[in-house]
This record gives structure tokens, sequence and C-alpha cells, in this order.
């Protein structure tokens, strides 16, 4: 293994900054990413010189503009390995979730249906299924996770095989344990029980190669921020044959074919799901952001990450009183951790004062911290462009703030 560290982080302009008179070590990275110097070029380009609305422009500017869209949606479907038709641009995860929520459920879905959802779960995998439970009498059901948080594929199994499961949703990792479910494998066999199955991407799409044909879900969502990409983009794929079928999940400009006051038809997916004056510098900045991460060896970049992981983590344990919340041997790199007789909020607060930014609460997990048996933990989670000083750091930084505040 071997990456180019340095000149890593010299793409990432913000990374040589100073934060509270010390050396910037940004450990927020499941929060959202940071943004390589081509992505901030791509939309500065993006507004100076192509800024135009797409779709049914005919001048010069318009037509560069509907060209970069396009093309920036193709960059994500060859990333992805499907379709450009069957690539949604959407805010981020969470109005991608809630699209297949609304959507997805009013046609396939009936009363007495269930939905299966994990104890790991963001709110945004959460909430838009309980919101659509209520309106249309559906069921939601929940999987176990086990100590190590892990999930338990037994209860999973048994729920799986209940006749009325129609819809498992499931993160590929968790945002706050940093559990890797073994997805594949999920999706094979809820399949097998005719039960189709949305991933929330969120936090695997920075982190993993990825093949949505191999993998074989239906549906897949993720956030452009998260992937070193601007904020306020997002990507849903979903099988051009589920989107075909599904009504329109907002209504306004773009998304229609006629428009009468007698009715209305709509335009084919993905336009009709895409209501309103897209993202297009959001998009361009996405793609650009992707095509950044393929001039990388990314199997090598998951390595490193790896690497900073298990050295913060073993740092950690020699702490008295430390508990790190989810175990699993293979995890991605995100490290929530709860001491004893220490808010994490205080810890926080003194570690930035350190130079050093982690996340404290609940990380919207409501019902993990309760599984849990806390309130909030501190999180610091890595991306290939921190090293190990910045690791090295954070532990000596919570070691020395833990003598204080005890």
């Amino acid at each position: 293994m071997s990456i180019k560290i340095k000149e890593i982080r010299n793409d990432f302009p913000i990374l040589s900054q100073l934060n509270r008179g010390k050396p910037l070590a940004y450990l927020d990275n499941a929060a959202s990413s940071q943004k390589p110097k081509c992505v901030i070029d791509a939309l500065s380009k993006y507004y100076k010189k192509q800024n135009s609305n797409v779709h049914r422009g005919v001048y010069a500017l318009a037509e560069e503009a509907e060209n970069e869209y396009r093309m920036a949606r193709q960059t994500i479907a060859n990333w992805l390995n499907v379709e450009s038709e069957e690539i949604i641009f959407v805010r981020g995860a969470t109005e991608a979730l809630n699209l297949v929520a609304q959507s997805f459920s009013k046609k396939y879905l009936i009363k007495g249906d269930s939905v299966i959802l994990s104890q790991m779960e963001h709110h945004a995998n959460i909430v838009p299924w309980q919101m659509i439970a209520e309106e249309k009498g559906l069921r939601v059901k929940v999987a176990p996770i086990n100590h190590d948080g892990s999930l338990n594929r037994k209860e999973l199994s048994n729920l799986l095989s209940d006749e009325t499961s129609k819809v498992l949703s499931l993160c590929h990792i968790s945002n706050s344990l940093g559990t890797i479910n073994p997805i594949e494998e999920i999706i094979s066999e809820a399949h097998e029980h005719g039960v189709h199955v949305v991933v929330d991407g969120a936090q695997s799409v920075p982190h993993t190669i990825l093949d949505l044909k191999k993998m074989d879900c239906d549906f897949f969502a993720f956030s452009g921020h998260k992937v070193f990409g601007p904020m306020g983009i997002g990507v849903l794929y979903g099988k051009k044959e589920l989107l075909a079928e599904m009504p329109p999940y907002q209504g306004g400009g773009d998304m229609i074919d006629q428009v009468s006051f007698n009715g209305t038809t709509f335009a084919p997916h993905p336009q009709r799901f895409e209501a309103g004056t897209p993202n297009v510098a959001g998009a361009i900045g996405l793609a650009t952001a992707l095509r950044y991460l393929k001039g990388h060896d990314l199997s090598a970049l998951a390595e490193y990450e790896s690497t900073l992981l298990h050295y913060a983590q073993s740092g950690l344990k020699e702490i008295p009183g430390l508990t790190i919340h989810g175990t699993t041997k293979d995890k991605a790199a995100v490290i929530s951790f709860s001491i004893e007789e220490v808010h994490p909020y205080d810890l926080s607060t003194l570690l930035d004062s350190e130079g050093i930014a982690i996340r404290t609460g609940h990380h919207c997990c409501q019902p993990l911290m309760e599984v849990l048996g806390v309130q909030s933990t501190a999180r610091a989670s890595f991306a290939f462009y921190n090293t190990l000083e910045e690791a090295e750091r954070f532990v000596t930084a919570v070691k020395k703030s833990v003598e204080i505040l005890k």
C-alpha cells in the first residue's frame, strides 16, 4: 500500500488552515467531507462561465449547461455501474429515502404490509417509513443488533420470511457504529422472499468500491457532500422497471409531459422525479468529485483509512472507563465512544481547543442510542486525507481531556 498523503492533502485547501490557533485535524467526515480544489474550481467555473437553466434552452450557454448536466448524470451512473436513466438527482440521501418511501409505497404497498428497518438506522431511514406507514396502514418492524454492533442475521431472517414483509430499508454502513453490513448477502436473502431492498449508501460511497448491478439492490441513496462533493445534491438509484411504475414524488416544472386543467401526464423517469429547477452546479460538482476519486487507488485508500482506524482505536482502549460502541472486526473508519463521568460535549469542546474537530450527540440515531444505553456519544470519523499524526493528536488530546474533566 502506498498513497501520497502530502499530495492528497494539498488537494484540499481547507486542511491547511488553523483551528483555534492549532493545525486543523478534521475528524468529522461521517457528517460531511471536505472538498478537493477541483470540485471548488468546477463550481466556480459553472457560475462564472456556464450558468444557465437546463432543458429547452436553445442558446449556446444553455446548451453547454445542459451538456455538462447530462454528462454528470452519466459519470455517476458509470461510477455505480448502472444506466443513466436510473439516476435521479435529489438534494441528498434524506430526500432520496423520502422519495422511495412515498412513491414506492403508494404504488406497491397495501394496508397490512410490513417494512423492515434495523436498530442502527439514521433517522432519515426511519421517519419517512413511519410517516407512510401511518398514512397507509403499514407496519414497521425492526431487526435488532448484536452486542458488537453487527446486525442480528437470525432475527433479520425471521422478519424476511414473514409473508407480510415487502421492503427492507437498511444502511450499508452505520454512520454511528461504523458497522459494514454484508449487503449483497442480505439482498440475496431478501429477494428469495420477494422483499425489495432499499440501501442507505450515504456512508459507503466515500469509502468502498460499488457495483450496484452486482449488489442487486432495488434502490440506493447517497449524498454528494459526504463523498467530497457539494452540499445540496444527492442521488437516488432505482431499478428502471420499478421507477417506470412509480408515481411522481413532487409536482412542478420539467417532470411533466402535458399539462391541462383537465389533467396532467408525466415525463418518464428520471425526469418524472425531478420537479423544478435542478441543482446543475451540484451535479457537476458531484461528478467532479467522483472523477477525482477515480484518479486514486481506491483499495489503497480504504486500507489506509483502516490503518488510521485501528491506530486510533488502540490508543483509546488504553483509557480507563472508555467504551467504544461498534466493535465488529471489519468496520468503516468511524469510532463512537463514551467515557464514564465525561460528557461528550465537554470532551468535544476541549478537543476543539486543540484544533481537533469531532462530532458529539446522538448522530441522528436516537433509537440506537437507546439500545446502547446512552444519550449521546463522541464520534471521530476518518477520511483518506487524514494522517497518523492527526490520529495520534486525537488520542493524546482525549487522554489529556479526561484528566481535566474527571
